[in-house]
């Protein structure tokens, strides 16, 4: 099958999804408020501004504004570089009103913050540390150096320096702090982001082969009887035409053609009709469905059932759908991968609840990571030799990620564990030391005697042109 994917949004293209109208926008509220800032100082408090300077920086950003408004189109998103710079425009802009304006007495110097935390929601990492030691340059200049604001009597309106001071560390720490808060959420929103994607687009491709098998099962269904005819027909003519060896051997031809398709058929699928009891399988059936593209890795896979006490409930019948079977696809391919020779796969049901444990004989999950498993982009530090045994491995936790959050979907509830140390599997020939995962459901979550379990069988579909 063609992979028409294009794969996941890297966070390198993370930077080209802001609009330069959304720029726009911000600077014009930006514009406004500077403006009314002035106009407020000016009229109520009557302090003395460099007005004809003030204006010029102001009409700075206008002009910037309506030149990115007639020349570019609305819908442009810019790219790294350049909400980089416009950005860094808007920090430098800012600066220059509050040189004009006292510097750090100015209590609006606090605004000086607000740049570098865009940097960190929108741009990367090396932009936002860039545009952190800008800001903090530009604070530290402002402490020094400014033009001083004067009352209408020409009092000079400033704080004392240990205010100064403490205005600065206490800008200097917000720029740090709110980058790094801000870089870290917007990180961790952005990860979860792309493993949903990645969980979306997993579910889709099961979907996909899922609807794909029942085409084929009903194409091989479909043309069972034309094809049973054709055999009949043919060995009919075969009898007719044996004093024919020209026609006869053509007959034989059709016959054994007729033979082929029915074999490749059996290969393919072996029912077709849209029987809503095989929407349901026993729990084995379907583990043992997901195991099967790991059966022949070199690592044998051994099968158990066990019911619990009280369990006098026959085995149970759960939806073969494809979350549940990527799902445990996903843990098994993690256990079989990771597994020294063996992996295990116990099945089992009580009268409230059935559990699937998958257990291996590996080194087990580190134990430090243990209670962060299933989080996306989770990355561990290996040494060589892991790294070498399962050189394909990425370590960015999007399997069991993806396997979590499908499972988690039916109603399930994992649990990640490791067994034995490999002393107490040697002094009691256990062989399960590795890593242990569990997954189980309330029955009627899962189970196929509660909900559409009881529909009856239904006809054929037929094709449609």
């Amino acid at each position: 099958m063609t992979d028409t994917g294009f794969g996941l949004i890297g966070a390198r293209q993370r930077g080209n999804w802001v609009r330069l109208r959304t720029i726009i926008w911000l600077r014009w509220a930006a514009i406004v408020g500077q403006i009314s800032a002035l106009v407020v100082a000016q009229q109520i408090y009557a302090l003395q501004v460099e007005f004809g300077l003030f204006f010029l920086v102001v009409g700075l950003s206008i002009i910037a504004n309506l030149v990115a408004m007639f020349v570019f189109p609305e819908n442009k998103r810019l790219s790294e570089v350049e909400n980089l710079l416009m950005v860094l425009f808007d920090l430098l802009q800012l600066a220059a009103l509050l040189y004009l304006t006292g510097g750090l007495n100015n209590p609006f110097s606090l605004l000086i913050v607000g740049p570098v935390t865009v940097s960190a929601a929108a741009l990367s990492a090396r932009s936002t540390v860039f545009l952190g030691a800008v800001a903090i340059l530009v604070v530290s200049v402002l402490a020094v150096f400014h033009m001083p604001l004067r009352t209408e009597s020409d009092t000079v309106l400033r704080i004392g320096e240990l205010f100064v001071f403490g205005n600065w560390a206490a800008i200097v720490i917000a720029i740090v702090f709110l980058s790094v808060y801000t870089r870290w959420i917007a990180s961790e929103v952005h990860a979860m982001s792309e493993a949903l994607q990645a969980t979306q687009l997993a579910l889709a491709r099961e979907q996909k082969l899922s609807d794909l098998s029942g085409v084929v099962a009903a194409a091989a269904h479909e043309l069972g009887t034309p094809l049973a005819t054709i055999k009949l027909t043919s060995a009919e003519l075969m009898e007719d035409l044996a004093d024919n060896p020209d026609a006869l051997d053509d007959i034989q031809l059709i016959n054994q053609q007729a033979d082929r398709c029915r074999d490749i058929l059996r290969s393919m699928g072996g029912t077709g009709k849209d029987d809503l009891y095989l929407r349901h399988a026993p729990v084995t059936a379907v583990v043992e469905e997901a195991a099967t593209p790991h059966l022949d890795r070199g690592k044998p896979i051994h099968f158990e059932t066990s019911a619990g006490a009280g369990a006098d409930l026959p085995q149970p019948t759960i939806p073969r759908r494809p979350e549940i079977v990527h799902g445990l696809r996903n843990l098994i391919q993690n256990a079989v991968d990771f597994a020294h020779g063996q992996v295990w796969v116990e099945t089992g049901w009580t009268g409230d609840k059935i559990t699937i444990r998958i257990q291996d004989d590996g080194p087990g999950f580190p134990p430090h990571l243990i209670g962060r498993i299933g989080d996306p982009f989770m990355r561990d530090r290996r040494g060589a030799t892991e790294r070498a045994a399962r050189p394909a491995y990425e370590g960015m936790g999007l399997g069991l990620f993806i396997a979590k959050t499908l499972l988690e979907r039916t109603g399930a509830e994992l649990s990640f564990a490791n067994g034995p140390s490999v002393k107490a599997r040697v002094a009691d020939g256990h062989g399960r030391s590795g890593a242990m995962v569990e997954v189980s459901w309330p029955h009627d979550r899962i189970d196929a005697r509660f909900g559409e379990a009881r529909m009856p069988v239904g006809d054929n579909r037929p094709f449609e042109t």
